[in-house]
């Protein structure tokens, strides 16, 4: 048996020898197969046929080029490999496509060949854990956890570990403790909640930016929330990393299935549905585009920007928005370093005149308000949504937009904007403390001041 026991105080503990992927031919399933293998465990590639899962081992071996031993990924297909695989995992990690019955029936199957002390895993971006398992056998569901890995994963560190209401809390430790000593992993422990944690708050975001679009305009909105406010990309950049129909499938879950004050901006905009419908994607759809999309090669390659209202492409260089005064001298601040850079920029933020600065404050605002306010809901601490949001976003953390700003002057600020105020801001304000207390984090790091 792969799965050996040892005693760890009075409980009996697992150590996780042997992973199996399970549509490894996937971007998520490659990628995650990539850290396992790359970490020294041996990994099985499993897909539709041998060659997707070849395909997939090919990908995996770009992505973490010099880190892996050829020998430590064998590849197989469903149809003849997936017993024998099964029987000798200790953990098997499910990346197939991100639809509720096309993993049920996967589980389904995977419940009836798996040993009975073997870990699964689903990669799932915000699906219900517990959902997900329903009818498995009683042995399944103890083992069956959530493991959301921030994509890439081997760029990102942020990890969200989701149990459901009978997952064992032994398999929660296991897990828990495999991710941080062997993948290194960010690890925060999340509800079984619509999209859990990063993706709740990190999507709000993206697809309010994605509204505000319709009025102001693509290049305007990426200009107005640009890097100088904390964030590795803008956000409808961000989005067509992503791609618009994982980010269509995220949003479109949270906006049925909770309804808090943000509900309103987990809605879909129409001109993105329509921009799906005609299959643009993104940058995963080249010719096509998504809000930016380049035509040509090379050097002569031109950036053009999608027209929300009339679903065309303009080139950039014709309508690219003013600099905005109060951005350009964000930016400044930041490039500056002093005062750490960043804290001088909000001031500005703060302080800024014009409709603009009320909108951008709005945003970031709603970052602020939202994020922290799914603290005792989604997650336990302030704590976890700052780390979730600095290593698997790469954004600033909401505890250190307060913290620049001042708890004070938050408090201050999102009553004016009619937002909920949470309690762990009020906390901060009356005992006068910081609320991002990482000693070890540098939190310029998040803050990059494009020219």
């Amino acid at each position: 048996m792969l799965l050996r026991s040892f005693r760890k105080g009075d409980s009996f503990m697992r150590s996780i020898r042997k992973i199996v992927v399970v549509g490894a031919n996937g971007t998520m399933g490659s990628a995650a197969g990539a850290v396992f293998a790359a970490a020294g465990i041996p990994t099985v590639f499993l897909a539709r046929t041998l060659h997707k899962a070849e395909a997939g081992r090919a990908r995996a071996q770009k992505l973490v080029t010099g880190k892996l031993a050829p020998h430590l990924i064998t590849c197989g297909a469903y149809a003849s490999d997936l017993a024998q695989a099964l029987a000798e995992a200790d953990l098997i990690f499910e990346a197939v496509s991100e639809d509720a019955a096309t993993k049920r029936a996967l589980f389904a199957r995977i419940d009836r060949l798996r040993r009975s002390d073997t870990i699964v895993a689903t990669g799932t971006s915000g699906l219900s854990i517990g959902s997900l398992c329903a009818g498995t056998t009683t042995s399944f569901q103890h083992n069956f956890i959530g493991v959301h890995l921030f994509n890439p994963p081997t760029t990102l560190a942020g990890c969200e570990l989701v149990p459901h209401a009978t997952t064992d809390l032994a398999v929660i430790a296991i897990v828990r403790d495999f991710l941080t000593t062997r993948l290194d992993r960010e690890v925060i422990e999340t509800a079984d909640t619509p999209a859990f944690a990063g993706n709740r708050v990190g999507f709000k975001v993206l697809n309010e930016v994605a509204q505000l679009a319709e009025e102001h305009g693509v290049a305007f909105m990426d200009q107005l929330v640009g890097s100088h406010t904390g964030r590795a990309l803008p956000p409808l950049a961000t989005i067509d990393l992503v791609g618009w129909d994982v980010h269509k499938a995220i949003v479109d879950n949270v906006y049925a299935n909770t309804h808090d004050f943000a509900h309103p901006q987990f809605r879909l905009p129409g001109y993105m549905q329509r921009g799906i419908d005609r299959g643009h994607l993104g940058r995963k759809t080249r010719d096509k585009g998504g809000f930016f999309r380049l035509e040509g090669k090379g050097a002569g390659a031109r950036q053009l920007v999608l027209d929300p209202a009339t679903g065309d492409y303009r080139p950039l260089a014709e309508i690219a928005p003013r600099p905005l005064a109060f951005v350009e001298s964000m930016k400044a601040q930041i490039r500056s370093g002093r005062d750490h850079g960043y804290r001088g920029a909000m001031e500005i933020l703060c302080t800024a005149a014009g409709k603009e600065a009320e909108l951008l404050r709005r945003v970031m605002l709603g970052y602020v308000s939202y994020g922290l306010g799914l603290v005792g809901d989604v997650v336990v601490r302030s704590r976890d949504i700052d780390r979730i949001m600095g290593f698997g976003f790469l954004w600033a953390p909401p505890s250190v937009l307060v913290d620049a700003i001042g708890p004070g002057r938050t408090i201050v600020l999102l009553e004016h904007a009619r937002l909920p105020i949470p309690p762990a801001i009020i906390s901060a304000a009356v005992h006068q403390r910081a609320l991002f207390n990482e000693p070890h984090v540098d939190n310029s790091r998040f803050f990059v001041a494009a020219a």
